[in-house]
């Protein structure tokens, strides 16, 4: 993307959309906001963003209007079209799990957005935050906001945290995907498997960050019982159930050597043993009909 002078969206009331595309610019361009219709020399300005207003999408000239899209089209927002041209779009789909409602609602409305996700009408402004709601009340006030307005400070973090994030978990998907192993138990009833991700140096910040998200980009979400990932508080390791699956009951470890905690619910135990062996025979010992081999 060429370098802004100017990030311009549609005056009037505002939305979603536009609010989250002018953040997500300005992470990477700091630059004023305008609030007005845009005029023919805006639009054949690549400097000047415009954004959900003059029925344009035309990313080398950083115009990015969805409104002109026939009717049929998939819900598509200004938001979309933007991350689109970063080259995101796809991991912010598959990571944002907000972002589809909200690409639903502002081209087809609550009602069809509802029909949707499969729940009545009504529960969609229970899910509206006082959050929401003053920030796009605030900015659809605004004409024009520059980097010395609080309002436009708070949009910047909430772009460079959606960025960060997005390319941030990528990377992590990345790491895990060349660390990861998958682990095989032999249970009593039937085989199980387990997602082991072994200590590297240096660790990350947040070892057990995207587990679910690879289980599930891998296709092993209805495979995979239990996680075991490194402790950040220890040099040991986290044992985990995946969606709290049932084969597995951490609270059996409660007395068992090198383990410090077993939660009393049986969905999480932390301990001290670090040995690839040490660690499948707890495995063992929660398991459901199974007992510690000898």
């Amino acid at each position: 993307m060429s370098t802004l002078s100017t990030i311009l969206t549609h005056p009037g009331s505002a939305h979603k959309d536009e609010f989250l595309a002018c953040c997500v610019l300005l992470a990477e361009h700091p630059v004023p906001i305008e609030r007005r219709e845009p005029s023919p020399n805006d639009l054949a300005d690549p400097a000047v963003a415009v954004l959900d207003v003059g029925h344009r999408h035309e990313p080398a000239l950083n115009n990015f209007d969805h409104h002109q899209l026939p009717k049929d089209h998939p819900p598509t927002c200004s938001l979309s079209l933007v991350l689109q041209h970063l080259g995101l779009y796809a991991d912010a789909r598959q990571f944002c799990d907000w972002l589809e409602p909200a690409e639903w609602f502002d081209c087809r409305g609550p009602i069809a957005t509802a029909q949707f996700l499969g729940v009545d009408r009504n529960a969609l402004p229970k899910l509206n935050s006082p959050i929401d709601i003053t920030l796009l009340r605030r900015f659809a006030l605004a004409t024009r906001l520059a980097p010395s307005d609080p309002l436009w400070a708070i949009m910047r973090m909430i772009g460079e945290d959606l960025l960060d994030y997005v390319r941030s978990l990528r990377a992590r998907l990345d790491f895990i995907a060349r660390h990861a192993e998958v682990w095989t138990l032999d249970l009593a009833d039937a085989p199980a498997k387990i997602l082991f991700l072994p200590r590297t140096d240096p660790l990350p910040e947040e070892p057990s960050m995207g587990i679910d998200r690879y289980i599930e980009a891998q296709g092993l979400a209805a495979e995979i019982v239990a996680t075991v990932v490194p402790d950040r508080r220890s040099a040991g390791y986290g044992l985990a159930r995946f969606q709290d699956h049932p084969r597995l009951d951490f609270s059996r470890l409660a007395q068992a050597p090198g383990v410090h905690f077993a939660h009393a619910r049986g969905f999480v135990a932390k301990t001290s043993l670090t040995a690839p062996t040490d660690l499948r025979a707890l495995l063992l010992l929660a398991a459901n009909s199974s007992s510690l081999p000898a």
